[in-house]
């Protein structure tokens, strides 16, 4: 992150002091807001219930990078009935879950599911009450929360401000965006704003596919996440990469979830776009040069062929930890990484710690 202000790399000084709340109050004021709805309130219970601060802190271990939570406002905003037993989420089972598995840290994020910021004009006020959710975790349990803060694209404006807030008041770790909004990719020139403030800090960008105008409901039975998500993914490393956008912001460290959705197996395609008249001025190394600068997380990707073709294509340093829960768990992809052959005990170290700590500093025990 930037020297700025703004750097959540330079620790956790101004958390307390900024949120001085104590999480009972915080809870209790979610649930106020949410007695609304009665079966988000039955959920906002049990974290009231359990509302005294935890002292378990950070210990040398597992981060990972793909963890979504879920807000009692998201909840509320969106129907339990959206998260299934999702909705069910407490603090409680997710550290006894994380001591179980060696994971040290989570990163929070938001899932795309039922297009959660869909509505503009609630969106600008449900992405601060999720970002200021995030903040709180992380202040009453240290090292063990971070935060992707969720934007309100493709409200520009709007997104930039949640930005400010997020970085110089939440302390936030990074930004979460989708990898397209209605029928714009990231790298639209509609975006540029966002990445040129993201690059001037240095910023941490967590993406996750989302499923874009184009490509709602292609087949009968089969959901977007196994098929679109992936190929949204690689939509938007495409247009960032061929576009331009990612040479003109180098600082920003991008993280692509997923392995990089189909990308690893399109390569050949890519390489050779890379080469023609028009591209080649903008891949001087070739294109696997500049995909590799990227950062891939492994949620559900962690089986032999899909780890196999990643870790040929990018180095190891690219790859980071993530999960995906609750859709999946750290038992899951920490089994499956050491079964799917493509790593040995020192690329996992790296794989699972090391290189999250490269980019997220502040997390080192």
């Amino acid at each position: 992150m930037s020297t700025s202000s703004g750097d959540p790399s330079k620790g956790d000084s101004g958390r307390n002091s900024r949120h001085p709340a104590s999480r009972r109050e915080f809870m209790q004021a979610a649930l106020l807001a949410g007695a609304g709805a009665a079966v988000a309130s039955s959920s906002l219970s049990r974290l009231v219930a359990q509302s005294s601060p935890s002292l378990r802190a950070a210990r040398p271990g597992r981060i990972d990078v793909h963890y979504h939570v879920f807000p009692p406002a998201l909840i509320q905003a969106i129907g339990a009935q959206q998260f299934g037993s999702s909705a069910n989420w407490t603090l409680d089972q997710t550290l006894t879950d994380m001591d179980r598995n060696g994971v040290a840290t989570v990163l929070c994020s938001i899932a795309p599911q039922a297009d959660p910021f869909r509505d503009v004009v609630k969106a600008v006020g449900l992405t601060r009450q999720c970002n200021e959710f995030f903040a709180r975790l992380a202040t009453d349990h240290p090292g063990r929360f971070g935060i992707f803060a969720a934007m309100p694209l493709p409200n520009v404006d709007a997104a930039l401000r949640e930005m400010e807030y997020a970085f110089d008041t939440l302390k936030a770790d990074g930004i979460a965006l989708f990898t397209s909004y209605g029928d714009k990719w990231l790298g639209d020139p509609a975006f540029e704003p966002v990445f040129a403030e993201l690059n001037r800090r240095n910023a941490v960008l967590f993406t996750h596919p989302n499923t874009n105008n184009c490509c709602r409901n292609l087949l009968p039975n089969i959901g977007e996440g196994t098929i679109e998500w992936g190929t949204d993914t690689t939509r938007a490393i495409t247009n960032l990469l061929f576009n331009g956008t990612a040479a003109r912001y180098p600082n920003i460290r991008m993280i692509f979830s997923h392995g990089g959705g189909t990308m690893p197996y399109l390569v050949e395609r890519f390489v050779a776009a890379a080469k023609t008249p028009k591209m080649a001025p903008q891949f001087p190394r070739g294109f696997v040069a500049e995909a590799s600068k990227l950062y891939y997380d492994t949620a559900w990707t962690t089986n032999p062929e899909a780890m196999s073709a990643l870790s040929k294509l990018v180095p190891i340093s690219q790859i980071l930890f993530g999960t995906d829960f609750p859709y999946l768990t750290a038992a899951d992809q920490i089994r499956d990484l050491k079964d799917c052959g493509a790593f040995t005990a020192a690329d996992l170290e790296k794989i699972e710690n090391q290189n999250a700590l490269a980019i997220l500093p502040r997390f080192r025990a």
